[in-house]
């Protein structure tokens, strides 16, 4: 049943548009909500962090990505980005997110 089961969430940097000063592409992220697993995360933002914080108790619940507006099909991965809009706007970059979530 949703919300009984329990996931652990592995967040990869897809893509970066523009400068990010914390993150390349291919670094991870791994939740196993309500804890970061800092062995295996690379890097933490608190810029981009603050953008995801509403999804991941739900999706490390078994809410739907797609139901939450962070996919087009149902499935176990959607995206988000980070807040900063790059250039002109900023001297930053957004970065595109992969969120996969795996059974525990």
């Amino acid at each position: 049943m949703v919300g009984e089961e329990k996931y652990r969430l592995v967040i990869s940097v897809k893509e970066i548009r523009g400068n990010c000063p914390v993150f390349n592409v291919g670094d991870r992220i791994v939740v196993d909500s309500p804890k970061i697993i800092v062995e295996k995360t690379d890097s933490i933002c608190v810029h981009a962090f603050g953008c995801m914080l509403s999804m991941i108790v739900a999706l490390s619940r078994g809410i739907s990505f797609k139901k939450l507006g962070l996919a087009t099909e149902e499935g176990e991965k959607g995206y988000f980005q980070c807040l900063d809009p790059g250039k002109p706007y900023t001297n930053g970059g957004t970065v595109l997110f992969e969120i996969k979530r795996e059974r525990i």
